[in-house]
């Protein structure tokens, strides 16, 4: 045996996660066989861009509409066809969450912890499983983040295309759902930072720091209007390159609009707590009652708030940067939402903000935990896959026994 085969190989890892989530969010994936919660629009927008008839639901851009407007034409105006290339997107996720974990903390038992936490956590199940943006939109976020830091590391002649690279996908973020545009400005705010560290030859070596910038906000932007071609072949009120700029501000007027009372809508200082979920379905479908509680798992949700309060203590006590980075992310995708001028909020805008969780108890676990008690973090993960076993049923869209049955899972009164 050579020396090379016995080293980790993290891509196998990468990819080995990413097929075991896939294969968890495609399992009965056309139940609900009817559009549930915001899928009641996105469906419809995706049945008008699939026969590229006319702007339809103008108040997002429309990346994440093409891909279900893919997946009718592929598989048909059904579950399947509305919601398979969320499944994707999920995967997605969870493989950027180990690649992140690994990048940051440089060993593949926490990055591999982290996956299992994030995979666990049910927002990610139940989102990758919904035709609805956020899904998308993180995806490809946690994807940039990975290669902005390979750009950052990598040797000089390579960072350039790393960064094109983070630079795209950021720019496919924004088109999916204009939530990804504060990662944007972090992604510039952090080639600042790191370039004045160590007198900029450390990091994104090869690049200055204006050409760089330059970069990142020129081939971002192009990216986000090259989405917009699909708009340029409707049959009615197409795009043309005159009013590309103009619909921008069509899309920001809707964002602005005031929205009605909603039943399960909250205030952002409610998410981490995960006090106030919202059912995307509990009725009768599909001849028996069936639900799904965009819920957070409890021992994640909780126990991340934890862990990232140690993360920013390891970080600014102890200058462990890579705890630090990641408070920092948790942090940052969820602060947009304190300043972000949204009279309605609601809980799945915590969406990717909880995505940073896993990565956050898993470091805090390796750290903190695991010099006292050896197997701490195969504790955290055992009680995590309990809670979502035990929840499986209505985050799942299983048969439940009655229409009274959501009781045995409500633990507070505001979870109903």
């Amino acid at each position: 045996m050579t020396p090379d085969s016995t080293r980790p190989r993290p891509w196998l890892i990468a990819i080995a996660l990413g097929i075991a989530a896939e294969l968890l969010f495609l399992a009965n994936l056309t139940i609900p066989g009817k559009p549930v919660f915001d899928e009641v629009y996105y469906t419809e927008a995706a049945r008008t861009l699939a026969r590229l008839n006319a702007p339809y639901n103008i108040e997002h851009p429309l990346l994440a509409k093409t891909f279900m407007a893919a997946g009718i034409v592929i598989f048909g105006d059904n579950p399947l066809g509305w919601r398979f290339f969320s499944t994707l997107a999920g995967a997605m996720v969870i493989m950027a969450v180990f690649a992140l974990g690994w990048q940051l903390l440089g060993r593949i038992r926490p990055a591999l912890y982290a996956a299992l936490f994030v995979l666990m956590n049910f927002t990610v199940y139940i989102q990758a499983r919904i035709a609805m943006l956020d899904g998308y939109m993180a995806a490809f976020v946690m994807v940039a983040i990975v290669t902005m830091i390979a750009a950052a590391r990598a040797p000089a002649g390579r960072s350039r295309l790393w960064l094109i690279a983070s630079a795209i996908l950021l720019g496919l973020g924004v088109a999916a759902k204009w939530s990804a545009i504060p990662f944007v400005v972090f992604a510039a705010l952090a080639m600042i930072a790191l370039k004045r560290h160590d007198g900029g030859n450390r990091y994104f070596r090869g690049l200055s720091l204006s050409p760089a910038l330059g970069l990142l906000g020129a081939v971002s932007i192009g990216t986000y209007f090259i989405s917009f071609v699909p708009a340029f072949f409707y049959k009615y009120e197409p795009l043309t390159l005159a009013t590309l700029i103009p619909f921008q501000f069509r899309i920001l007027g809707q964002q602005l609009l005031p929205l009605p009372h909603h039943p399960y809508q909250s205030s952002w200082w409610t998410w981490p707590l995960d006090l106030r979920p919202i059912w995307y379905l509990y009725e009768p479908v599909d001849g028996v009652q069936r639900g799904i509680l965009m819920l957070g798992n409890p021992a994640v949700m909780w126990g991340g708030l934890v862990a990232v309060a140690a993360c920013f203590y390891a970080g600014i006590r102890d200058r462990v940067r890579p705890m630090l980075a990641i408070a920092l992310l948790w942090a940052g995708s969820y602060g947009v939402w304190i300043v972000i001028p949204k009279k309605v909020g609601f809980f799945y805008y915590y969406y990717l903000p909880s995505i940073f969780l896993g990565l956050a108890i898993a470091a805090a676990l390796e750290r903190y935990a695991e010099p006292r008690f050896k197997f701490a973090s195969e504790a955290g993960l055992a009680l995590a896959l309990a809670l979502f076993a035990g929840f499986f049923p209505i985050i799942s869209a299983a048969p439940l026994d009655g229409d009274q049955a959501f009781l045995r899972w409500m633990w507070f009164d505001s979870w109903r």
